[in-house]
C-alpha cells in the first residue's frame, strides 16, 4: 500500500497497528535445524534476521512464495501471527511443534 504521490510503502513503524490484509511471504528452510522455516517479507532479504539466528539456522533454502490473505491456512503457523510478525519485524520464525511446546513450558 502506498500513498498517492509518495514512493514508499506504508510500514508498521510509521503507522502503529498497521497490518495489511494481504501480503506475500517468502519461505526458507533451515539446512541445520530440521522442520525450521523462516518467512520473510521480501524475497532474499535476510537483513531483518538477527545475526545469532542466521548463524544458528545455517544456510537457508528457498521453498515457496505464499500470499497471506484472510482465507489462507497454514499447516504449522497462525496466518494472523505470521502477518503481524512480518509487518513488525520483517520475518517470522517457524519451529517444530516439539520446540514450541518446550518453549511454553519454560516461559509460561
Amino acid at each position: 500500500m502506498a500513498f498517492p504521490g509518495v514512493g514508499f510503502p506504508t510500514q508498521s513503524w510509521l503507522f502503529p497497528g498497521y497490518r495489511p490484509a494481504d501480503m506475500h511471504a517468502y519461505v526458507y528452510k533451515s539446512q541445520l535445524k530440521p522442520d525450521t522455516y523462516v518467512y520473510l517479507a521480501r524475497r532474499d532479504d535476510f537483513s531483518a534476521l538477527p545475526a545469532a539466528l542466521v548463524t544458528s539456522l545455517g544456510a537457508l533454502s528457498f521453498v515457496l512464495e505464499v500470499t497471506l490473505d484472510a482465507q489462507r491456512r497454514l499447516a504449522q503457523a497462525d496466518p494472523d501471527k505470521v502477518r503481524s510478525e512480518l509487518a513488525e519485524r520483517g520475518f517470522y520464525l517457524q519451529v517444530p511443534p516439539s520446540v514450541t511446546s518446550m518453549m511454553r513450558r519454560h516461559y509460561d
